[in-house]
């Protein structure tokens, strides 16, 4: 083993095959900054069909995995000292920036992959924090499991080129990221604003913190806490109260 660990129980292990094409992620692979092993769930199914579902108990549709194999893949896991068991399930809490931050002090993830219908209830009992990545159903957990590769990954040291692209990104104060831009100047009587281009670095670094705002007000004030600057979000009145941030 090296770098950070992340153990991931699949049904389709195969799905994970995409993470050899994400670059940054490839890399920190290829420089053993993480190990990324995968525990095909259907080697722990049970009989000689390697069964690892069945139909729920009170009649339904759809199959439910089955307690056993999760368990016996789980038990075969080598844990770490720094180690947490994730659920990927749409019951879960919604996936944010810092909870990625928090995990990236780990040694380990475990993620439990959900597939069918679910999952035994029992299998609840291997989780440490169950996880969704947002208010909707996929058939299954591994794309939310490659996303929280991808995502804590990022963060460990000396995985990417430059750690100050870290720094202002969106969501990591519970606000947007500020607009980019690069050449050519004019695209298609689409200008660069003149600030980015006047070398002013406090201008810019004001017009940037601005922008963090607005752009939040437009498109997420969910992410503005209510009591922001002493206000209620009943106070907000457009952009006006931006300006006097």
């Amino acid at each position: 083993m090296s770098g950070f660990n992340f153990d991931v129980i699949t049904l389709l292990p195969k799905a994970f095959e995409l993470i050899n094409n994400l670059g940054v992620i490839t890399r920190a692979i290829n420089k053993n900054l993480i190990d990324v092993n995968l525990h095909d769930l259907r080697e722990y199914g049970e009989g000689s069909y390697r069964q690892v579902d069945d139909k729920p108990y009170g009649g339904g549709a759809g199959m439910v995995l089955k307690p056993e194999p999760i368990y016996k893949a789980y038990e075969s896991i080598r844990k770490l000292p720094k180690s947490k068991t994730l659920l990927m399930t749409p019951q879960g809490k919604v996936l944010k920036q810092m909870d990625l931050a928090r995990w990236s002090t780990l040694d380990q993830i475990i993620i439990i992959c959900g597939q069918y219908e679910g999952f035994d209830e029992r299998v609840r009992c291997l989780a440490d924090e169950e996880i969704s990545i947002g208010d909707y159903v996929l058939t299954g957990g591994e794309i939310p499991a490659i996303s929280i590769i991808n995502g804590l990954t990022r963060l460990l040291p000396n995985t990417l080129g430059d750690p100050d692209s870290l720094v202002n990104e969106s969501h990591n104060s519970s606000l947007l990221e500020y607009p980019q831009y690069t050449r050519p100047q004019v695209f298609r009587d689409m200008k660069v604003p003149d600030v980015l281009i006047s070398g002013n670095h406090k201008e810019i670094e004001f017009w940037r913190k601005e922008q963090m705002f607005k752009r939040t007000f437009k498109n997420r004030q969910d992410l503005i806490k209510r009591d922001f600057c002493g206000l209620q979000s009943d106070e907000y009145d457009g952009d006006d109260w931006l300006w006097d941030l």
